[in-house]
């Protein structure tokens, strides 16, 4: 796994920190409540929550890897961190623009989300975690590798 990750640090927006195992128990759990979310017509809080399990995973996977998102703009960094990993860029792009949905739900409830959109989200969701579940055994096979 090739992943430039200087300009990030050298930037300030990410920082080395203590590797950390990965959980992916507490985004199972995001992925259930965002369905429930989504079941019950929730959809707002649908993707809400779908993102929170995308964010989850990736803070999770730099902190596997030793690094973490600094900054005000904490989660728009993570997703420029996924952007440098060997994973699928429309996943990456897709949901850093849920990210901006998301903030103006969040802070200015100025987002209103269809039961379509909800489903696109929650579903997009669930295949971008599971794309990074399978990520992690490939960097540690690489990392027994070395």
């Amino acid at each position: 796994m090739k992943m430039n990750l200087e300009k990030l640090l050298s930037d300030g927006k990410i920082e080395k920190t203590e590797k950390t195992e990965f959980d992916f128990s507490r985004i199972e759990n995001d992925l259930k409540a965002a369905q429930d979310a989504l079941n019950s017509g929730n959809f707002e809080w649908a993707m809400s929550i779908a993102y929170n399990a995308v964010l989850r995973s990736g803070i999770y996977l730099m902190n596997f890897l030793g690094y973490r998102a600094v900054g005000k703009e904490h989660h728009k960094n993570t997703f420029l961190f996924l952007g440098e990993c060997d994973l699928n860029k429309s996943f990456v792009e897709y949901f850093d623009k849920v990210r901006v949905r998301r903030n103006n739900f969040i802070y200015r409830s100025e987002v209103e989300t269809s039961e379509e959109e909800a489903k696109e989200i929650v579903e997009k969701a669930k295949e971008f975690v599971q794309e990074i579940r399978a990520f992690v055994p490939k960097i540690r096979t690489e990392g027994d590798e070395k």
